[in-house]
């Protein structure tokens, strides 16, 4: 090629350039880079989920609503680490040695085997659990008020005596209740002794049976159905991960069924006085906001509590076991048809 050709195609170039350049003037300019893609450091943070049903899904939600609320937007201002245990204790454990080792500057425990994992693994990390009934009987606090240690968060024990007397409201002869829990989990068991003294109160018998796995759930209820009047299920995260299971055998039986929370209602069982487990992660949430502005340490930060619950009733699931819902309770009552 000529060096008169080469002149020729490198003017050509320039002018094609300048007319682009030109063309281009009236447009809108490409937005500018996000502060994470320009290299700002975003804060760490871990979140730790027991296992997927929709109470602790909606407390997740919540938390990082709350989160956002406050001006820690994911991917803006942190970078979240979220993680299923798929409830596998070994999981916990390698989620909380990861969150460990990537020192994180806060973690969020959703469940109460999460949080105690979480605490084992990762002991100088601020830690704020959600969706835990007892944090003292879970060895995770010293005291609601004074939680004393690295840990601290936001309880799910929902009202247990208004759970009973909405119970009795459905069932006016109850004579026998049964219940199904997990008996390894400690929450589980300190809200069922909260249901027996409810129930010693109205002299009212409590039938347990009690699983280690979803797997034994079905074989459980069924071991009850011939022997209850009626069926209480506490915040359990082995019951909830399977309770359109559970509220099958159940609901074929006849059996009205009072869950400790919304979103078991809404997979079968007949009614709840229940927390709401999104409002519950939003508490979370900003308690995690306040150890992140500074202005707290979970040591100094009180165990927190939802005070009322929302009534809710399954229509179809009365429908279906043929009980006729008191007008007294249906005027006041989330209803899902």
């Amino acid at each position: 090629m000529t060096l008169e050709k080469i002149s020729r195609r490198m003017l050509g170039a320039a002018i094609a350039a300048a007319v682009l350049a030109l063309a281009g003037c009236g447009e809108e300019k490409a937005p500018a880079q996000s502060e994470a893609a320009a290299g700002k450091t975003l804060i760490p943070i871990g979140i730790v989920q027991l296992v997927e049903h929709d109470a602790l899904d909606a407390a997740v939600r919540g938390i990082v609503d709350g989160l956002a609320a406050r001006g820690y937007k994911d991917g803006e201002t942190i970078a979240i680490d979220r993680q299923n245990a798929q409830a596998d204790q070994s999981n916990l454990h390698n989620i909380g040695t990861r969150f460990a080792s990537a020192k994180d500057k806060l973690i969020f425990a959703v469940a109460t085997p999460a949080a105690q994992a979480m605490a084992t693994t990762a002991r100088d990390i601020p830690i704020v659990g959600t969706a835990i009934t007892d944090f003292v009987s879970a060895k995770l606090v010293k005291s609601d008020e004074a939680p004393g240690g690295n840990v601290t968060g936001v309880s799910d024990m929902g009202p247990i005596e208004k759970q009973f007397e909405l119970l009795t409201a459905l069932v006016p002869n109850l004579k026998t209740v049964g219940t199904i829990y997990n008996s390894s989990e400690v929450n589980s068991a300190v809200q069922v002794t909260r249901l027996k003294d409810a129930a010693a109160k109205a002299g009212v018998e409590v039938v347990e049976a009690t699983v280690s796995s979803v797997n034994d759930i079905q074989q459980a209820a069924a071991s009850l159905k011939d022997k209850v009047d009626a069926l209480y299920l506490p915040t359990d995260n082995v019951i909830a991960s399977a309770v359109p299971v559970l509220a099958k055998v159940v609901n074929d039986a006849k059996i009205p069924t009072v869950a400790g929370e919304i979103g078991m209602v809404e997979n079968g069982c007949l009614a709840s006085v229940s927390v709401d487990y999104y409002e519950l992660g939003k508490m979370t949430g900003e308690m995690g906001a306040d150890i992140l502005d500074g202005k707290s340490v979970p040591a100094q930060m009180p165990v927190r509590r939802q005070l009322d619950g929302e009534l809710v009733v399954n229509m179809k699931t009365a429908q279906a076991i043929g009980i006729t819902i008191p007008e007294a309770i249906l005027s006041k009552a989330k209803k899902f048809e």
